[in-house]
């Protein structure tokens, strides 16, 4: 599929709009959002399911901004929500809670009466403590929760640590061996309705191996529960299909792994579910900055500027990879620099030792594939007003945040 960031005329260009344009007028840092990269990445999923009763489900944790999931509710998107205030955003965006599912492994009894008075579609419950919970908010309440487990298969997903969800250490899901006992407990509780299972394993995979391996676990295990008596009608296979962060890396190939789950899962009576996030926002969006200084100490080389950890914290915390594109295209020779924003931390970095063109003193820079868990995870470390945020559309564009201010900061203080 198209990039939606390329360069024309040497300036580089989200869609039809040069990023320069947008610096100009909202200032930087700020986020950058392509509307056609979005429904083109949802619909690759939804359209590959064809007839097979299903539901694509965005993963919210990913990109929370009101207008993204106002996008993606009108294109018939539904939601995985791991907390109390998405299910808020998701209603506020205008999301059928019809369509949403809560995850999550530490819900409480006040997200469990919200998710059930606002008709959710279901919970996928992660111990049997919590299983008691729900059923006691449910009965309270006078609702019926519908639920699926959610088991840990004890696969590697092969990915950083920290999004590492589906070994048997990770905090995540029920252990496959112990599912069938807890979901006859659950089966015997009031105010519970349990309709199946659903397994996450992890993010950024690149390789589908790890959960075409998942797969064949939950369907032997549905097969088991089918055979001690239980219904089970819902197949959620969660989502963790990654993206291309550098050159070398390849898209795993979206389409042909929601096929083939169609075929192992043909004939079987299950509405599949599956929760993209990152595969879906993570392309569209850049995070444009400029160049506040160059500095050298010793013999290395920085380049400081304007945002920082607090805007995007992935290569802090994951020591992630973006690539960095000057906003003028430039075929001057490449120099190792390390990128670096101002915040008083040595963590405070977006590249080190890279091989970059040239960045002076006012340029403009974009940090690509940086629309999943950029904003989101974004802060107001060292008192810095958060970015805005701008969607570009039918050749135009939109600011839909606007970038806090310093009174921002103190909302909510008090001397």
């Amino acid at each position: 599929m198209r990039n939606p960031y390329a360069y024309q005329n040497n300036e580089l260009y989200c869609d039809q709009v040069p990023l320069a344009a947008i610096a100009a007028a909202v200032g930087t840092p700020c986020y950058v959002y392509s509307r056609d990269a979005i429904l083109r990445r949802y619909r690759e999923y939804d359209e590959a399911f064809g007839a097979h009763p299903h539901q694509v489900c965005f993963a919210v944790k990913a990109n929370s901004n009101l207008a993204v999931l106002a996008l993606l509710a009108r294109a018939g998107a539904g939601f995985d929500l791991v907390s109390g205030g998405e299910l808020y955003r998701v209603l506020a965006a205008g999301g059928d809670p019809a369509k949403v599912v809560f995850s999550g492994v530490g819900k409480t009894d006040e997200e469990f009466a919200y998710g059930l008075e606002s008709g959710i579609h279901s919970f996928n419950c992660e111990s049997p403590a919590e299983l008691v919970r729900l059923s006691a908010v449910a009965a309270r309440l006078g609702h019926t929760a519908r639920v699926a487990l959610r088991v840990n298969p004890d696969v590697d997903a092969v990915t950083h640590p920290y999004i590492s969800t589906g070994l048997s250490e990770n905090k995540f899901g029920i252990g496959i061996a112990e599912v069938e006992q807890v979901y006859a407990h659950g089966a015997g509780l009031p105010g519970l309705s349990l309709i199946g299972v659903s397994s996450h394993i992890g993010s950024q995979l690149l390789d589908a191996g790890p959960l075409e391996e998942a797969l064949g676990k939950m369907l032997a295990l549905i097969g088991r529960l089918r055979g001690a008596g239980f219904t089970v009608s819902h197949l959620d296979i969660g989502g963790g299909l990654g993206v291309p962060y550098e050159a070398h890396e390849q898209r795993p190939p979206v389409a042909a792994f929601i096929q083939r789950v169609c075929e192992r899962t043909a004939g079987l009576g299950l509405t599949l579910m599956t929760e993209p996030g990152r595969s879906i926002v993570a392309e569209a969006g850049a995070l444009v900055t400029r160049v506040l200084y160059r500095k050298q100490n010793g013999q290395k080389q920085f380049v400081i500027v304007d945002a920082a950890m607090n805007d995007l914290i992935r290569p802090s915390l994951y020591r992630a990879h973006h690539e960095i594109l000057p906003l003028r295209e430039s075929w001057e020779e490449r120099e190792p620099v390390d990128v670096v924003g101002p915040v008083c931390e040595s963590g405070d970095f977006f590249a080190k030792d890279r091989r970059l063109t040239p960045l002076d003193s006012g340029d403009l820079a974009a940090l690509l594939t940086a629309g999943a868990y950029g904003m989101v995870l974004s802060s107001n470390y060292n008192s810095r007003p958060r970015v805005p945020e701008v969607l570009v559309e039918d050749g135009t564009w939109r600011v839909i945040r606007e970038r806090e201010t310093y009174a921002d900061l103190v909302r909510g203080e008090s001397l």
